[in-house]
């Protein structure tokens, strides 16, 4: 600590982010990274931007990218917000929309950067428990409430909230807004952005990290109400009025044009995933119902993380929490069919 930091800066627990080792020939399952490379239509785009046109800004609004994002959803540019990757989207969601009197609601289970984000901000919340089963009760939220926050699957359970839940859940909550981190929606559910028309308080997080693969470019994009999205931009032109890069629009455009490339892609994890619960379950693992790019997964007779020191021995990496609830959990991301395999050998030997 230093006597030059602000007083509120020794307070802050910072979020720590999945590892990223330097060694090579290592099997990589513990990011959530896509295993396939981004659409080639997006790699063009990207270079087609290395000119001289580089020493210019880029554009504040990024509006092609939110012209985009409008047509493949069916919505206006005005209900769309871009930032620098989901992580910034959402930083600027809990500054500009959660700080209340009433409290943040939010999983116990969930994304380790939420009670991150209320420290930064001074946001009081509660954590909500999940069932016995790791499933979201929408019931648990009908309570007065400064905001509701939960991603859809949820991370890092990877379990799923239907549509007809979402809208209960907003139902029950008018006053306050209901933001749903979709960061992992495209491997197996439905977008809420369907609803954002009919609910004023919906808004919707989505990043172009996993389904899209483009985690080293660094695009995320919010959809809601356009009252929603100007306490964003405001936001955003109080921060840094230039998040995105050239290439970051023009990539990330691309990626949304490209659909066959992303439907494809999808599909292939898709079936890995059933392939990986398969093997898992063949092993004897316990797998919770995944609609996301990962499984998280415990054996009943085997402590998780000597299974995954034991896994790293052989060259293989996945994610161990250790909170209380699942500390005898493995997050196992879902790679290429090779490094499937690799997984899976890995596990019978231990």
């Amino acid at each position: 600590m230093s006597k030059f930091w602000s007083p509120f800066v020794k307070d802050l627990v910072p979020y720590v982010p999945g590892e990223q080792p330097k060694l090579s020939k290592l099997v990589k399952l513990n990011t959530n990274e896509n295993p396939y490379g981004p659409s080639p239509r997006a790699i063009a785009a990207m270079q087609a931007e290395l000119n001289d046109d580089l020493r210019l800004y880029p554009d504040p609004n990024g509006d092609r990218l939110k012209q985009a994002v409008a047509e493949y959803y069916g919505v206006q540019p005005a209900q769309v917000f871009v930032g620098n990757g989901s992580d910034e989207v959402l930083a600027h969601a809990f500054h500009g929309l959660f700080q209340h009197d009433a409290p943040l609601l939010f999983p116990d289970i969930s994304y380790s950067f939420y009670p991150v984000y209320c420290g930064l901000y001074g946001i009081d919340h509660e954590q909500v428990a999940l069932d016995e089963q790791f499933q979201i009760r929408v019931e648990d939220y009908a309570r007065p409430n400064g905001g509701i926050i939960f991603p859809n699957p949820n991370a890092p359970t990877g379990c799923l909230l239907p549509l007809d839940a979402i809208e209960r859940l907003l139902q029950g909550s008018p006053d306050s807004v209901v933001l749903v981190d979709e960061a992992y929606i495209d491997f197996g559910g439905e977008t809420a952005i369907s609803l954002v028309d009919k609910y004023p308080n919906l808004l919707v997080t989505q990043t172009l990290s996993k389904s899209r693969s483009l985690a080293g470019l660094r695009v995320g994009i919010a959809v809601g109400h356009p009252d929603l999205i100007e306490a964003l931009e405001r936001i955003k032109n109080s921060f840094n009025s230039y998040p995105l890069d050239r290439m970051a629009i023009a990539g990330a455009a691309a990626a949304f044009a490209d659909r066959d490339y992303f439907e494809q892609t999808c599909q292939q994890v898709i079936a890995s995933r059933e392939a990986v619960v398969a093997g898992l379950q063949g092993l004897g693992f316990e797998v919770l119902p995944s609609a996301a790019n990962f499984v998280f997964a415990r054996h009943p007779g085997k402590d998780a993380a000597t299974l995954a020191a034991g896994l790293r021995e052989q060259g293989v990496i996945v994610r161990h929490f250790k909170q209380p609830r699942i500390a005898q959990f493995l997050r196992i991301t879902i790679g290429a069919p090779e490094q499937n395999q690799a997984l899976l050998e890995a596990l019978q030997g231990l």
